[in-house]
């Protein structure tokens, strides 16, 4: 009994120091208003520089960004999609398109088990309405559900994965279907990010490629509600809400 207990409080006095390390972080994040370096117009004025600082320093560069990126979608920050945007502007599409991809999927996943293991409660009362349907639909389809999801944001992409740490989905599971369901959004953006890189004036802005990337950029979401609605059709899956 009294072994039970001390492992009881050692768990508690964990679960409050990841707490409160998140939560120095965040406001680190505030108090020195990081998110100005997470912002289009720092990354045109800063671009150059960066792309020298890669080139003498490719595997700090890139195990920099890896870190970071991780971070932000960890503590569910403001600037994930600039920060996919400089990534392919900097390093080029491949190595960002690779690096975004494990990025942001480990950081989903370090937000899903932290909020599974130290906001449950508060969680299942702040999300208490969504939670319901969400675990209707892991009933019902397993991890198809979180697929769509991942394919289509039905819901922002850090309430997923706070609400999926509600769900009896295991932790593997959630990995590796977030990292194949987020890979052709993040493709997208990183494709839009290559282009933005090679704006330098405003005519160029009017390029054929530029004006396709930023297009595909915004009907890709529809492209594939769409085909995800056509496919649930055919095969008899209940149509996800809107």
């Amino acid at each position: 009994m009294r072994s039970q207990k001390i492992h009881f409080l050692r768990i508690n006095w964990l679960r409050i120091l990841l707490i409160l390390l998140i939560v120095a972080l965040i406001i680190i994040y505030l108090a020195f208003d990081l998110n100005q370096y997470l912002s289009l117009a720092y990354l045109k004025q800063t671009r150059e520089d960066l792309q020298l600082f890669y080139i003498q320093n490719t595997f700090l560069a890139l195990g920099s960004y890896f870190l970071i990126y991780i971070l932000t979608t960890t503590l569910s920050l403001p600037g994930a999609a600039v920060l996919s945007l400089a990534g392919a502007a900097i390093f080029g599409f491949w190595p960002a398109l690779v690096i975004v991809s494990f990025a942001s999927t480990i950081g989903a996943t370090l937000a899903f088990l932290f909020a599974r293991y130290l906001l449950r409660a508060w969680m299942q009362k702040k999300f208490f309405n969504r939670l319901a349907r969400i675990k209707q639909g892991i009933e019902d389809e397993g991890a198809f559900y979180l697929f769509t999801m991942r394919l289509i944001p039905v819901f922002p992409f850090w309430m997923i994965n706070l609400v999926m740490a509600l769900t009896p989905l295991k932790a593997l599971t959630f990995f590796w279907v977030s990292q194949v369901g987020m890979l052709p959004g993040t493709a997208v953006y990183v494709n839009a990010g290559t282009q933005l890189g090679n704006i330098d004036s405003v005519k160029d802005i009017f390029s054929f490629r530029i004006l396709f990337s930023f297009a595909l950029l915004g009907l890709f979401p529809l492209i594939v509600k769409k085909g995800m609605q056509f496919y649930r059709y055919k095969t008899g899956r209940p149509q996800q809400p809107s």
